[in-house]
């Protein structure tokens, strides 16, 4: 090999090397997995012996690099997303997984709270705190306070809602002081905030951090989740039929691979979600017959801020012309429109 081919294939890998792992400031995501919720979810004494099965279906998302940015322009349900459409203002990679899989838990309390009031069996809610997500540059908890940190106390007392944290920090203004307790890495810390104006305000005062509650359920039956690494609110309807077909002796499959997704409110609606023509693409791959999506209602608001925007359902249908899958589309905007259309299904041969 001489001087020159040397030189030329040294070139070659650094430019590569760059090309494939230089990150850029966007996201590409792709068609993800399909996964038999079973697996995830497990019921004391539950029953198991369902021929058919509930699924989850997932997106891919990743930083994208030189390559996969490129590839995402030419290559079916493959999309680049702005950083700044997907994480919040000053969020780090940490805090936004952090905050997915804050989600993730939240899908799964709701899940258990909705299936075991539909079946009617037993359940204890305790409210732990408020959820730490981010902490805002410049503002009054920067450098005391962490994201996955959970407020229990404010000022000698309990948290026990978020109207009960509001009543505590809202009378306070620029200067004043707030003694929270916070539970970090299973151990109880004191911490004491002096107020600020929140960056990014007028005339606004707090601790400046973003959060959620924090709550968790004691049933009878157990329950035990493992989600591992997966993140987001989108499984939150199958989760809930998967707990309910553990729950209940019939099999609500009736012998069927049934897929979904969609967040999970306590009142039993179901929520939008993003990216679901990837996740009927995934379903497809993975053989499933049938595949419940929202029915999310379209305001003039969010029309507004996207004039192309569709329903969940709508996004699915027309994904499934274009894949041309056998898979039934299910629109669904409550539990109890999934829970009649299974009621009404005949029995898998």
């Amino acid at each position: 090999m001489n001087k020159l081919t040397k030189v030329l294939l040294g070139l070659f890998v650094i430019i590569f090397g760059v090309l494939s792992f230089y990150r850029l400031d966007y996201y590409v995501t792709k068609p993800g997995g399909t996964y038999n919720i079973a697996d995830f979810i497990s019921v004391q004494k539950g029953d198991v012996d369902d021929v058919g099965t509930f699924n989850m279906t997932t997106v891919s998302m990743g930083r994208a690099t030189p390559i996969t940015y490129a590839l995402a322009h030419v290559l079916d349900f493959y999309d680049v997303i702005k950083m700044t459409d997907v994480r919040q203002e000053e969020e780090d990679d940490e805090e936004y997984n952090l905050r997915q899989l804050k989600y993730m838990t939240d899908s799964q309390f709701n899940a258990t709270y909705v299936a075991f009031n539909r079946a009617g069996l037993d359940y204890r809610i305790t409210y732990k705190g408020l959820y730490v997500l981010n902490v805002i540059s410049g503002g009054a908890a920067e450098g005391i306070l962490k994201p996955g940190d959970e407020i229990v106390e404010a000022d000698g007392k309990r948290i026990e809602s978020l109207k009960e944290f509001f009543e505590i920090i809202k009378p306070k203004t620029k200067g004043d002081e707030v003694q929270l307790v916070v539970k970090r890495a299973n151990k109880l810390i004191d911490e004491k905030l002096t107020i600020k104006e929140i960056p990014g305000t007028e005339g606004r005062y707090g601790i400046g951090i973003t959060y959620s509650e924090s709550k968790s359920i004691k049933t009878d039956p157990k329950v035990t989740v493992k989600t591992e690494d997966i993140g987001g609110p989108s499984a939150g309807l199958m989760f809930t039929l998967e707990l309910l077909n553990q729950l209940l002796e019939e099999d609500l499959t009736k012998g069927y691979k049934i897929a979904g997704t969609g967040e999970m409110h306590e009142d039993g609606q179901v929520g939008r979600i993003g990216g679901i023509e990837k996740k009927v693409v995934t379903a497809d791959k993975e053989g499933m017959e049938i595949f419940f999506a929202p029915d999310d209602d379209i305001t003039e608001a969010m029309l507004e801020r996207n004039p192309t925007i569709v329903s969940n359902y709508k996004k699915a249908q027309e994904t499934a012309e274009q894949i041309g899958t056998k898979m039934k589309i299910v629109p669904v905007k409550t539990i109890d429109d999934a829970l009649q259309y299974l009621e009404k299904l005949e029995p898998k041969n």
